[in-house]
């Protein structure tokens, strides 16, 4: 790469991002638009690069899109103080937390079933008798620990 301009392609190879994320979060306003070569390629810099790497960490540490957004709102004026960042976290850890005790439900939910499955046929199958009879579950928390349908 000429001097400090690197195309969507590369950026994506050095961040692990695929470039069509890389377009979506230009497009919704996370990453700021490069400007253009001569040929109308994207030019990013190194000041892309970590915007980028600062979006990605927070995705991987599983804030929603829109903490991510206002965390980059709060670095981009590092002299506010931090205490948006710290209930945001704080709310964040809350939601982990809840999702791991519902996930810990499920969890004993399906051992459960497996080890009352006898192995015979599905007219006796434990487990498809509690995928069709809710009642049978130990305990309702493991109903929301995926994604849901609407009712």
């Amino acid at each position: 790469m000429a001097g400090n301009n690197f195309t969507i392609g590369w950026l994506a190879g050095q961040t692990g991002c695929k470039v069509q994320t890389i377009r979506y979060y230009e497009q919704i306003g996370l990453m700021p638009v490069p400007p253009r070569s001569p040929g109308n390629r994207r030019l990013y810099g190194p000041e892309h690069a970590d915007r980028l790497a600062f979006i990605r960490h927070g995705r991987d540490l599983g804030f929603p899109l829109d903490a991510v957004r206002g965390f980059l709102d709060l670095s981009d004026n590092p002299n506010h103080p931090c205490e948006a960042a710290d209930r945001a976290a704080q709310v964040h850890l809350k939601d982990v937390e809840e999702r791991i005790e519902r996930l810990m439900a499920l969890k004993t939910e399906l051992k459960r079933m497996i080890k009352q499955c006898r192995g015979g046929k599905i007219a006796d199958c434990r487990v498809v008798q509690v995928l069709a009879d809710h009642s049978l579950c130990l305990a309702g928390e493991h109903r929301t620990a995926g994604p849901q349908l609407p009712d």
